[in-house]
This record gives C-alpha cells, sequence and structure tokens, in this order.
C-alpha cells in the first residue's frame, strides 16, 4: 500500500496538478514534501524516511535529477514525470516505474500506480526493499532453446543483430548473417531484452546497438538506421522515437 509520497517539481503550477491529482486517484496517501531542486532533495532524503514513491521531474531547479543519485542511495521506486522524452532510456537504469510525460493526465497517473502496486504483489515483498531488489535483480533473456532437426538449439541473444517481424513470424537475423525463427512477438522481446542494447526501432524491427552501422537523417524528421554487412535492410525510424534512438545511441 502506498502511504508516502514525495514529489520533486520546480515548476509550482505542475507541483500543484500532480498533488491534485494525487488526491482523486490516491486520497489516503500523504504527500510529505514538494522539493524544487537536487540540493533540497538530497538534504531532505538524508534527513527523513524514503517514501513508498517519489514523483521525480528530471530537469530541477539546480540541474538534473539524475544527479541525486550520485549523492545518495534512493531506493524508492520512481515514476518520472518530465516534459521530455530523450531521457527515457536513461531513467531505465535507476529504480523506474514509468516514465509518463507532461501535461500528465489523470489517466496516466492511475496506470503508473497500478503497474507500481502490481509489481509490488508480484514480488510478494515484506516491506518496500523487496520491490526495490527486484528491480535491482532483474534479469533479461539470454539464449533461445530453438528447435533443431530431431533436437534443440541454443542460440545467444548477444550474437542476434536484430528481430524483425514478417507475415506474423518473429526472425532473429544473427551476425553471421544466418537467420532464425523464434516463437515471441517483438512485444514479448521488447519486455524480454535489456534496452540498453536493443532498441524498439519500429514496429517491425528491435535492432542489438552493435548491429547499427550508421544513422542517416530522412524525410519529416525520420531516421534510416543502417546495419552492418546488411545494405538491403532499412530500418526507419519515426521522428517521434528519433530523439530517443540518438539518446539511447550517445550514452
Amino acid at each position: 500500500m502506498i502511504n508516502t509520497i514525495v514529489i520533486l517539481e520546480d515548476e509550482q503550477p505542475n507541483a500543484g496538478r500532480l498533488k491534485r491529482l494525487l488526491k482523486i486517484i490516491r486520497p489516503k496517501a500523504e504527500v510529505a514534501a514538494i522539493l524544487d531542486s537536487v540540493a533540497d532533495s538530497v538534504a531532505w532524503f538524508n534527513e527523513n524516511p524514503q517514501p513508498d514513491v517519489v514523483m521525480m521531474d528530471i530537469r530541477l531547479a539546480d540541474g538534473l535529477s539524475f544527479e541525486i543519485f550520485d549523492k545518495i542511495k534512493l531506493n524508492s521506486p520512481i515514476i518520472f514525470t518530465t516534459a521530455y522524452d530523450e531521457y527515457a532510456v536513461r531513467a531505465f537504469k535507476y529504480n523506474s516505474i514509468d516514465y509518463v510525460l507532461k501535461p500528465v493526465e489523470e489517466e496516466e497517473l492511475q496506470a503508473a500506480f497500478e503497474k507500481l502496486e502490481s509489481l509490488s504483489g508480484s514480488t510478494n515483498p515484506k516491506s518496500l526493499e523487496g520491490l526495490v531488489n527486484f528491480f535491482q535483480q532483474k534479469e533479461f533473456r539470454n539464449r533461445f532453446l530453438l528447435p533443431y532437426k530431431d533436437g534443440y538449439k541454443s542460440v545467444l541473444v548477444s550474437d542476434v543483430a536484430y528481430f524483425y517481424s514478417e507475415a506474423k513470424i518473429t526472425r532473429a537475423r544473427l551476425h553471421n548473417g544466418t537467420e532464425e525463427i523464434v516463437p515471441q512477438t517483438l512485444e514479448d522481446l521488447e519486455q524480454q531484452l535489456n534496452p540498453k542494447t536493443f532498441f524498439r526501432a519500429n514496429r517491425q524491427f528491435i535492432v542489438h546497438i552493435d548491429a547499427i552501422y550508421r544513422i542517416h537523417n530522412y524525410f519529416n524528421g525520420k531516421l534510416k538506421v543502417d546495419i552492418k554487412n546488411d545494405p538491403d535492410t532499412e530500418i526507419l525510424v519515426s521522428r517521434e522515437k528519433a530523439t530517443q534512438l540518438k539518446s539511447w545511441m550517445d550514452f
């Protein structure tokens, strides 16, 4: 059960909006503090018990909220609330439950809290610390066991250059140029693969960071991704995801 919430937000109207929305979706929860800077946040967390959840804007009055994690050990689950989508990949490395873009709507905030509570229930923690440990220990898929002749063979995820979907069949293109059919959908794989090394480029492709040879500017703000040793494959990234791709490649 979520009892205490801390809001990190440097714009008073946005902080007020979050507080009003929280009164609607979690009326019994207490907003223990509203903080507008990295310095104030570090001081508060050093002097107070950690809350059940932190609602964290990324750009605060004196810097990026990521700096807080360099100064203290913050174990509380985080719901990031920001106007900037380019930090989504970086936010994942912290205790991130969700990444909600401003203006925050009641339905999105409700979904983020339900996600937190469902994860808490699925891990059956004795305390919030159990939930945090669940996120820190989360493991991603390392290999596939695939049918082969009259038995099976193992294919390492690290050997995959990209996954693509065609006629409702998911195929893994390996760095050596061969292909394998895998039973998972791209939606399944998006949850199972490490987002530090795999990126969902569009509805058809998930690409490994080491397979990318070059990125080109394309029409209408899109990007075109070239794959190493695979000149015939064209992967287009929408204008909406272009910033996220560049941030992922640059971190």
